[in-house]
């Protein structure tokens, strides 16, 4: 059997569980046996569900690839032989991606992994709670899925298992994720009593204001609009967050959201992933890919030691202000231990007793501004600016180097996004006034000065740097009608590349996708 055919079953198989199902059920007072192994399977299949966020999102290849590496904040250029892999990185960044792009196939399955996952909580008599979580995980991948390509596999409940899964379009894709995530909230815990590693009223209703504030851009990405209506929900859910029982306030240290101990720094965190070696709960487990976030972008001889792959563009580094805390610079238990500093690294690199460390060709580890997409000659492997967005977790001896675990919790929602987005949909509805003083409050914050006036182009940068390789900003360059423009090592580019392709693979094993226009 062809991999292709392995894989079409999979993907079938994945495919049924994209169902609306009956959540109403209750358990008996009369317990039967069936109603046992529900009890026994809900809790099990919901541990999987938040497991199965790891690929799609944690994994740098999949949803954090397509949304960083296709924007101005990312490149993963080629280093002679090292990061080609058959010019994937620099597809990606280039935007002459198609639909056979390995890493597009990948989100694509996992995603719709997640939901399968998700759904068949569902069908073993979860309790009210249990259903709310899992709806939620649900809801988040659709809504990925929306956001990268248009359409969304979908199957109801009473569909036979030999029909392929209809497919929502958008409009009905944003209908349903919304009407989801509105009946589920008041199933959710409350933070912080509830943990951030945990599907909270605060992630539901998170979700709700990327869902509003993006409607008008997932449904003409062309020529996004922005209904009042829409604009005044996302006002509510924000203050709704900040008045809520999470206590939320911006970090004195920018990088204590990301950090090994990030569940207890953290002031911002509204959902994460639970990470740590050791740990195994019902909702998260240890084998997590969060340490690749440094090792991505970390030369060989450094510690902890990297696979010196990713950078930033000299043209986003510049978007900031030198007295701006978020360019990073020294985090106690990390640069004390092994002279790394967080943020982005540009210049030469020390080691903890400050002596200048070397590349492996003998040139002096300097990182410089210029990266070009394919790096060749003597100092490939020192181009390009850094970026550690979570200081490594030094924790045990084993991560102290190369060890492939780490404490840091992933972030998915953050409470300064809460408040950009607020900002912005200030600003779309004639209230700029009012959104300068909320993105004012955080930059004086983060140590950057204040500005005299907000529109739609600083507070697109303003996003950049706050929000900078956390999966936002090819979403933000849509919904700010910039993606298509130019930028460092990308042309202007054809409007088709405003969605992913379908891959060619999941076309074959349900007709009812259709393949986005222009691939």
């Amino acid at each position: 059997m062809t991999y292709n055919k392995i894989r079409s079953i999979l993907i079938i198989g994945c495919s049924i569980g994209f169902a609306a199902c009956n959540l109403n059920e209750k358990l008996g007072s009369t317990l039967t046996k069936s109603d046992a192994d529900s009890v026994i399977k809900a809790p099990a299949l919901l541990k999987t569900a938040y497991d199965n966020l790891q690929m799609p999102y944690q994994d740098f290849s999949n949803t954090w690839g397509l949304s960083e590496m296709s924007t101005d904040e990312a490149v993963g250029p080629t280093r002679a032989g090292d990061w080609d892999d058959n010019g994937v990185w620099r597809a990606l960044h280039q935007h002459i991606w198609t639909s056979d792009h390995a890493h597009i196939q990948n989100a694509f399955s996992r995603l719709l992994l997640e939901q399968f996952s998700a759904t068949n909580v569902l069908n073993f008599k979860p309790t009210a709670g249990q259903a709310a979580e899992a709806r939620f995980l649900r809801a988040f991948s659709m809504f990925s899925v929306l956001d990268l390509w248009g359409q969304v596999p979908f199957r109801n409940p009473t569909d036979t298992l030999l029909n392929a899964p209809k497919v929502l379009k958008a409009q009905e894709a944003l209908d349903y994720i919304i009407a989801e995530l509105t009946a589920i909230t008041n199933d959710l815990g409350d933070r912080p009593s509830t943990p951030a590693y945990v599907a909270n009223k605060d992630a539901a209703r998170f979700l709700l204001m990327k869902c509003y504030l993006n409607k008008g851009a997932f449904l003409n990405r062309q020529s996004p609009t922005f209904d009042a209506g829409d604009m005044a929900q996302v006002i509510k859910l924000a203050d709704q967050i900040t008045n809520g029982t999470g206590s939320y306030s911006l970090a004195n240290n920018y990088y204590d959201n990301f950090a090994r101990d990030n569940d207890v720094k953290s002031t911002e965190n509204i959902f994460t992933q639970q990470n740590g070696p050791g740990i195994s709960t019902a909702r998260g487990d240890n084998g997590n890919n969060v340490f690749a976030r440094w090792k991505s972008t970390l030369h060989y001889n450094m510690i902890p030691s990297g696979w010196n792959g990713f950078t930033t563009l000299s043209d986003f580094y510049d978007k900031y202000e030198a007295t701006d805390t978020r360019r990073g610079g020294s985090y106690s238990g990390v640069t004390d231990s092994t002279g790394l500093r967080v943020g982005f690294l540009v210049g030469q690199q020390y080691n903890v007793n400050g002596v200048a460390l070397k590349d492996r060709k003998g040139n002096m580890l300097a990182f410089t501004r210029d990266v070009q997409l394919k790096e060749t000659g003597n100092t490939l492997e020192i181009t390009g600016i850094r970026v550690v967005k979570y200081p490594p977790d030094l924790s045990t001896s084993k991560n102290s180097r190369d060890g492939n675990e780490a404490s840091n919790d992933f972030v998915f929602f953050r409470y300064a996004d809460v408040l950009l987005m607020k900002a912005e949909a200030l600003v779309r509805t004639g209230k700029a006034g009012d959104g300068l003083t909320i993105v004012n409050q955080l930059r004086t914050k983060r140590g950057a000065s204040a500005f005299g006036a907000l529109d739609v182009n600083n507070l697109l940068d303003e996003r950049g740097r706050e929000l900078f390789w956390e999966g936002w900003r090819r979403q933000d360059l849509i919904r700010f009608g910039k993606f298509l423009q130019p930028w460092q090592l990308k042309p202007t580019d054809d409007p088709k590349y405003l969605l992913f392709p379908i891959p060619t693979s999941d076309l074959a094993v349900n007709p009812n996708l259709k393949q986005n226009p222009g691939y």
